[in-house]
């Protein structure tokens, strides 16, 4: 079978499971044992442990299930009530406050948990109708809410990002710290689309002083840092401790932990079952993860034994496109694919294809599957397929479809005029990182 074929054929039978709903471990695994049936024969399922100790000895994936730990550690303690109404305190007099505090809260969630299905189901069903309530503009409530929780898969500590590092063979503390400048990028740009829009419409906020005599929005602002102190110095002890090359990332989502179970302690909301409960999700998502990468990582070697991906190679490089047109094609594919599929899933499938074309144009990998990890944010919200949406819908049942995806536009636009710039500016992604490697 030609090698064209063989990708045809993979490609649309791994898409086909997963569109039908089969789970993305059992999709990669059919499609295993039919290959290797016809590739191999049945010596060839020795692969399969192959693949297993492979993806188990990857040494910076034990930082997966640790930053998981951490995030449930931290949501389950309280710690998040106490950031929220910090941050309440602190956005202070500004008109359309809420929609400020929207969007910081879901830059903090994406540091904290790294799942913007997860972070748009948060605030979907804790700020929105606090928003609604008050009088907030639904359309643009919604919209910085999908927004915000667009950043998440981009702000360290992400899973995303180690997960692209551990298959792409690159610097995984690179990569964390590549997202950093971006993600407060795209979180300007929010901010700034929000207050052109409050400014040249008033009537999109309400008049602030009755959210001012809330109880829940007075107080000391030296009193609302303080609070949110513990929290802070958990990031630093994460980000920091990588970007100064005093921990590898394993070691800071170790130590992430740690201070995590502390802060629950210094809360009062650490208990046995507490801690019994993070624990069991972090088990669940990090296993499902790990089974996934598992059976991603025969696919690849399948690919490479059939010679599918030298071919691809050869043949990319017989087209010579130019490096500008390429980049299109391997962005434009991913953007589409992030609407439909899980996006652990679907870099599974390109990464292996992708490997060797980046090779041949000499694309720098840090900045290039940064750039993925920006598709893949914009992919989730795009209507009329991003997934995000429906987490948020399912949040807010009451939410027309469509107020929701022309809520979302904005926020997709935004998005894509960040990439650009980024694509024109590759220091924006370059600079942090390489700083600190020099």
């Amino acid at each position: 079978m030609a090698w064209w074929a063989i990708l045809l054929v993979g490609m649309a039978t791994l898409l086909g499971l997963m569109f039908l709903g089969m789970p993305i471990f059992v999709s990669f695994l059919i499609l295993n044992v039919v290959g290797v049936l016809a590739l191999i024969g049945p010596t060839g399922f020795g692969m399969f442990a192959n693949s297993i100790y492979t993806t188990a000895t990857l040494a910076d994936l034990a930082a997966v299930p640790l930053f998981i730990l951490m995030g449930e550690l931290l949501f389950k303690s309280g710690a998040m009530e106490v950031v929220i109404d910090s941050l309440d305190r602190l956005v202070g007099k500004v008109r359309g406050r809420q929609y400020v505090l929207c969007i910081l809260l879901s830059a903090i969630c994406g540091a904290l948990s790294g799942a913007a299905m997860a972070v748009a189901g948060l605030l979907g069903r804790s700020l929105y109708p606090t928003m609604e309530a008050r009088g907030y503009d639904r359309k643009l409530a919604t919209g910085t809410i999908l927004g915000g929780a667009s950043l998440d898969p981009i702000i360290p500590p992400s899973v995303l990002a180690i997960v692209i590092a551990s298959l792409a063979k690159v610097s995984t503390g690179q990569m964390l710290i590549a997202g950093i400048v971006p993600g407060l990028f795209l979180t300007l740009l929010f901010l700034a689309y929000v207050f052109i829009r409050v400014r040249l419409n008033p009537a999109l906020t309400p008049d602030v002083s009755a959210e001012l005599r809330d109880p829940a929005t007075r107080g000391s602002a030296l009193m609302a840092i303080v609070r949110m102190l513990p929290v802070s110095i958990i990031f630093f002890m994460v980000v920091g401790t990588i970007m100064l090359g005093a921990a590898t990332p394993t070691e800071a989502a170790a130590t992430g932990v740690a201070a995590s179970i502390l802060l629950a302690w210094y809360y009062g909301g650490l208990s046995m079952r507490m801690l019994l409960d993070a624990v069991g999700s972090g088990i669940r998502v990090a296993g499902i993860m790990l089974a996934i990468m598992a059976a991603a990582t025969m696919f690849s070697q399948l690919l490479i034994f059939s010679g599918a991906l030298n071919s691809l190679g050869a043949f990319i490089q017989h087209l010579q496109l130019h490096h500008a047109a390429m980049l299109a094609v391997l962005l434009v594919v991913p953007f589409f694919l992030f609407m439909f599929l899980d996006q652990t899933s679907v870099l599974m499938v390109l990464i292996p294809l992708y490997l060797p074309i980046i090779g041949i144009y000499h694309f720098d990998q840090i900045w290039f599957w940064t750039l993925i990890l920006i598709i893949a944010t914009v992919g989730g919200i795009s209507p009329p397929f991003g997934y995000t949406l429906y987490a948020f819908k399912s949040a807010v049942p009451s939410m027309p479809t469509r107020l929701l995806f022309s809520a979302a536009w904005p926020f997709v636009w935004l998005i894509m005029l960040g990439a650009l710039l980024m694509i024109v500016f590759p220091s924006i992604i370059t600079f942090l990182p390489y700083l600190v490697r020099s």
